[in-house]
């Protein structure tokens, strides 16, 4: 496990699994998985489904606003760049 995987494994709600950290965050009637990857340092927004077992990739533009602050929140106490939230895949 890289060390910016074990920086945000820190934070309240992520776990890392080897060479990715996710979180999980719920709003009014949406339920996204996020996730961080060190090799390629980046972000992976996901959407869950009602059944809780399924998620699709989700563009970012297609992510809340408060969402995606929260997630640079988080990147920036992990000590990650929070720009990387905003790359392109």
């Amino acid at each position: 496990m890289g060390e910016r995987v074990s920086n945000l494994a820190e934070l309240e709600g992520w776990n890392a699994e080897d060479f990715a950290a996710r979180v999980h965050y719920q709003g009014a009637d949406d339920i996204y998985s996020i996730e961080y990857y060190e090799p390629s340092d980046c972000i992976l927004y996901w959407k869950v489904k009602g059944d809780g077992e399924t998620a699709v990739p989700v563009g970012r533009e297609t992510v809340p606003d408060p969402l995606r602050k929260r997630i640079r929140q988080d990147l920036e106490q992990a000590d990650i760049d929070a720009d990387i939230e905003a790359r392109v895949l």
